[in-house]
């Protein structure tokens, strides 16, 4: 057994359970955030609050095929690019003050 594992085939036997190990803890975990981000961007809808890349934070006020325009305050809008969108805050397209009187 020691020779076995002293040869080529037991560099194999160490590469490759390394390898399966890399695949469940670095590609597969990137690849099911990258789908849920996609999956985020494609449901932003207007009235939706989103974080930008850079940090700021601003309500989508329409949304086209790859841009968003997003009012940062009050008469500043934005025209972002909807992959630069890193968080949708509120999913509410109704706002706080226009409840039941």
């Amino acid at each position: 057994m020691q020779e076995f594992l002293a040869g080529p085939a037991g560099t194999f036997v160490f590469i490759i359970p390394m390898i399966v190990l890399f695949y469940f803890l670095m590609i597969r975990p990137q690849q099911q955030q990258m789908k849920r981000h996609k999956a985020m961007i494609e449901a932003v809808k207007r009235g939706d609050t989103v974080t930008l890349s850079n940090g700021m934070i601003g309500k989508v006020t329409r949304v086209e095929n790859e841009e968003a325009m997003v009012e940062i305050a009050q008469g500043v809008n934005v025209r972002v690019i909807k992959t630069m969108i890193a968080d949708v805050r509120n999913r509410t397209a109704v706002a706080a003050n226009d409840a039941k009187a």
